[in-house]
């Protein structure tokens, strides 16, 4: 499959969301689909690659955890886990297996990366309060666009500015950061967790409302009113 041709897939995915009107999205992709050539190739079931990033994911808090210069680990360890997510999705379009259990299962492995992403930054010396802040309004921001494709949304909604590649920005400059800090001596870490949860908090407060209001503005241009499913 040609870029092109798996860009136009992911557009339709997303609800007709030009990849190239965003350097970062278009790049994104670009490292993405060459990735999945090799293991489309091999025909690696998405599923897997679902269960692996799941388990990379998992590995973030536990370096986090371990103090000291670990959290320079966790860089690269977010980073493909990143990566991983993105790819199941691109192999499944690519070898036409995409399913709508394949579908609620990426994003179930999807929510749990979230939250040991979020974990991680908690680990790292931010408060328990304001990462579960954070956690909560990542999970409200992604539960208003289930239950608006529910009720007949097709895509994504809005492109928010606490989607996937944020969270895993956020987390791996806080990571690396706190790294560093350790490494130097300096008592930083903490508040470098601190800033990194408090923008993750923000970025996903202003993402809910941006999207909760776009999805009541395409619902009703649907002709999908408030209280009514799309049948």
């Amino acid at each position: 499959m040609t870029d092109r041709a798996a860009r136009e897939q992911w557009s339709a995915a997303h609800g007709s969301i030009d990849p190239d009107s965003s350097i970062w999205i278009s790049g994104w992709l670009t490292i993405v689909h060459r990735l999945t050539a090799p293991l489309a190739a091999r025909h690696v079931p998405p599923g897997r690659v679902t269960a692996a990033g799941l388990v990379v994911s998992a590995a973030v808090p536990l370096l986090a955890w371990c103090g000291a210069g670990w959290p320079l680990l966790a860089v690269p360890v977010v980073v493909l886990a990143g990566l991983l997510d993105g790819i199941d999705g691109a192999l499944a379009r690519a070898d036409g297996s995409a399913s709508a259990w394949g579908s609620v299962l990426d994003d179930l492995a999807d929510r749990c990366s979230d939250l040991l992403m979020i974990a991680a930054l908690a680990l790292l010396g931010a408060p328990a309060w304001l990462c579960v802040a954070g956690g909560a309004l990542t999970l409200l921001l992604e539960s208003v666009r289930a239950s608006a494709r529910s009720a007949g949304l097709v895509g994504i909604g809005a492109l928010t500015v606490w989607e996937r590649p944020s969270r895993i920005i956020v987390v791996a400059f806080a990571s690396g950061l706190c790294g560093i800090a350790a490494l130097l001596g300096t008592s930083a870490d903490g508040w470098i967790a601190t800033g990194a949860a408090g923008i993750a908090a923000l970025l996903a407060a202003v993402s809910f409302v941006h999207l909760t209001v776009a999805v009541r503005r395409q619902l009703r241009a649907d002709g999908v009113t408030p209280g009514r499913r799309a049948r």
